[in-house]
């Protein structure tokens, strides 16, 4: 599947603003973690961008209608990664695109809320303010912490090291995402 078939499917399904920025910024972060694993940049991307395509329409069947959509694509194992996305789910993550998925998703939703608040936004952003943004419970309260703490032990990495490497792909981006400092 490519990125263009995907952004058609997941415009089916999505339309706001905001789910639509989510999706982006996933999408993002999954390419950059294709790369820095020497995996398929396209279907990183794809996963990302499609996970979370059926929440606006289908809440309650969340991520089923995505998921059975991809499999009669014959898209079996995005649509696997995107079944497993969050850990109380009880899908076995055995690919590290199963295992990516799950670090980026959280997370990037996570940084990008923290970054809306601070003055210069996403630039001069550091692991540490995000980690002490976590601590804050009600700040991003619906931001599972255990989940995003469970991504980057999928990944072996410690959650600085997962932020530091979030924040960049994010910087990157930052026009695109409304993250630059204003004025």
């Amino acid at each position: 599947m490519t990125r263009e078939e995907a952004y058609a499917l997941l415009s089916e399904m999505t339309e706001t603003e905001s789910l639509l920025r989510h999706a982006r910024t996933v999408e993002l972060a999954m390419r950059a973690l294709a790369r820095h694993f020497g995996e398929d940049e396209e279907k990183y991307a794809v996963t990302g961008l499609l996970h979370d395509a059926d929440y606006e329409k289908y809440p309650d069947q969340h991520p089923g209608v995505i998921v059975a959509r991809l499999r009669e694509m014959g898209e079996e194992e995005i649509a696997h990664a995107i079944a497993g996305h969050y850990t109380k789910w009880n899908v076995p993550r055995h690919s590290r695109l199963d295992k990516c998925i799950v670090a980026a998703d959280e997370l990037t939703g996570f940084i990008y809320a923290a970054a809306l608040i601070r003055p210069t936004r996403i630039e001069g952003m550091n692991a540490k303010s995000v980690l002490k943004k976590l601590k804050t419970k009600s700040f991003a309260a619906s931001v599972d912490r255990e989940e995003v703490r469970k991504g980057a032990e999928l990944l072996g990495w410690d959650l600085r090291t997962l932020i530091e490497f979030i924040i960049p792909v994010l910087e990157e981006n930052k026009e695109e995402l409304e993250l630059g400092a204003p004025g």
